[in-house]
């Protein structure tokens, strides 16, 4: 799923695996990714407080300087903590190939006698 309204982004929680620490990472766009059915593809990153900012928080700063070059990352479904969605026009996720509408038929079984 691909969304552009300007309203609307994503806050993306997840354990970064390389330090194990907590990431809040801000993104326009959560899609499928093509690496397979356990992976989301963020892009379109919205990072908070430029370099004219008198404030600095260093969390952030190291963000950019690690995605300053960066397109987008694909992230592992259990490296996921939370994907919080927020705007005034938002409808919620689809993926593509979410396989969540499969229909499952009751396995009728005769009654025992």
């Amino acid at each position: 799923m691909k969304r552009q309204d300007n309203h609307t982004y994503y806050t993306v929680t997840y354990k970064d695996p390389k330090d194990g620490k907590t990431v809040h990472l801000k993104a326009k766009t959560i899609k499928d990714s093509n690496l397979g059915l356990s992976f989301i593809f963020v892009s379109d990153f919205i990072l908070k407080g430029e370099s004219s900012s008198k404030i600095i928080d260093p969390n952030e700063e190291k963000l950019r300087n690690q995605l300053k070059d960066t397109k987008g990352i694909h992230l592992s479904i259990y490296t996921i903590i939370m994907i919080e969605e927020i705007g005034s026009n938002h409808d919620g996720l689809h993926f593509e190939n979410d396989k969540g509408k499969i229909l499952v038929l009751p396995n009728e079984q005769p009654p025992l006698s």
